[in-house]
């Protein structure tokens, strides 16, 4: 008996999904037509879907024209100001799409620069301490701290290095 029910189950199943499959199958066949219908008004009218995307990019861009010419007005006022007369100003358009940059070249730095901190030490130059050392033992020759003999041998000493 629970061997005729598991039958009767899949039996059942069956005959089901052989029906969702020619439904689907339907679906398919309608989505088909319906992508027929529609590529073929649209390649029936494109021209003027063409036409009237060009028209709205036009549109558009007159619109910007003009908001850009109402207000340069008000932007030649900002950059006659003193505060800004010579200093470097960005201007940005549509939120910050689009920015321009006016003043000199030299002005804008190349990034983002880094505190500054104090300077780091360097090393002296090897023949700077070597004028040094040498303008010592001219200066004890002078005084006669040292005698001639010395001084050419600490010269030699120091130009060998």
């Amino acid at each position: 008996m629970a061997n005729q029910q598991k039958d009767e189950g899949g039996l059942f199943k069956g005959i089901f999904a052989s029906y969702m499959i020619l439904v689907l199958h339907a679906l398919l066949m309608l989505l088909l037509g319906l992508l027929v219908v529609f590529f073929r008004g649209v390649v029936e009218y494109m021209l003027w879907i063409v036409l009237g995307g060009l028209a709205l990019i036009g549109l558009s861009g007159y619109f910007f024209y003009r908001r850009v010419k109402n207000r340069s007005g008000q932007l030649g006022t900002i950059l006659n100001d003193p505060a800004f007369r010579d200093r470097p100003v960005e201007i940005s358009f549509l939120g910050g799409l689009a920015s321009v940059r006016l003043g000199n070249r030299g002005q804008w730095g190349e990034g983002a620069t880094a505190i500054e901190g104090g300077q780091a030490p360097q090393l002296e130059d090897p023949e700077a301490v070597r004028r040094r050392e040498l303008a010592r033992l001219v200066l004890m020759l002078d005084k006669d701290l040292i005698t001639q003999e010395e001084y050419d041998k600490l010269k030699r000493d120091l130009l060998k290095d």
